[in-house]
């Protein structure tokens, strides 16, 4: 675990991609090229898109049942897949076997406050939670990274459907336990100037 930040670094995605924020999948996955994830994936080759913001249309334009839009940018050793209103990144029958021999970090929220993330590691889902509900964890490590959590900004404790809880902040955190994990820091230049090689991939369902 090599990523310092916290939920406030990452606030300007809510102040600079709203659309994004409102329903989104952001993966990381170490040892692979773009072109090389989106084969993995079977995606249909699509344009070369530069910045977050160009994803959008096509992402919405592109897409039917089991058919979504995914555009992939280098970050050091890794690839940064990004995804409107997108979930492979979150889905197992997907990420589990991509993960086989390399790591991948993946976090996911709709329109309907749906959020999940995902750490699979080696063909495993190590841990899966919910960050409306951290405390209940789920996978083959569902405690390894409890110090990382709290640190980025979640709320560890079961609280009773009365108490009144603070929501705020837990896309960042999401974001920032990313970086925790996988070294990798987004920034708001690196969502602005990436480029994206794009596809088409099939989600593979059960």
């Amino acid at each position: 675990m090599t990523g310092t930040t916290t939920a406030a670094d990452y606030a300007w995605l809510e102040e600079r991609y709203e659309n994004l924020m409102q329903a989104y999948c952001v993966t990381l996955v170490r040892g692979l090229t773009p072109e090389e994830l989106l084969r993995e994936l079977a995606a249909e080759p699509g344009p070369r898109i530069t910045g977050v913001d160009g994803l959008c249309e096509p992402s919405y334009d592109d897409r039917g049942a089991y058919r979504l839009f995914v555009g992939a940018t280098s970050v050091g050793d890794w690839s940064l897949m990004v995804e409107f209103n997108g979930y492979l990144g979150v889905t197992n029958e997907a990420m589990i076997p991509l993960s086989r021999g390399r790591t991948v970090v993946s976090h996911f929220l709709n329109v309907n406050a749906v959020d999940h993330f995902c750490w699979y590691e080696d063909g495993e889902l190590r841990l899966h939670f919910e960050p409306l509900f951290a405390h209940y964890r789920e996978g083959t490590r569902p405690d390894e990274l409890l110090e990382e959590m709290r640190a980025s900004g979640f709320d560890l404790i079961e609280h009773d459907e009365d108490d009144e809880r603070d929501y705020e902040g837990l896309t960042g955190a999401s974001f920032a336990l990313a970086h925790r994990i996988t070294g990798i820091r987004l920034t708001p230049e690196l969502f602005a100037s990436a480029e994206f090689t794009c596809g088409v991939a099939p989600v593979p369902h059960g």
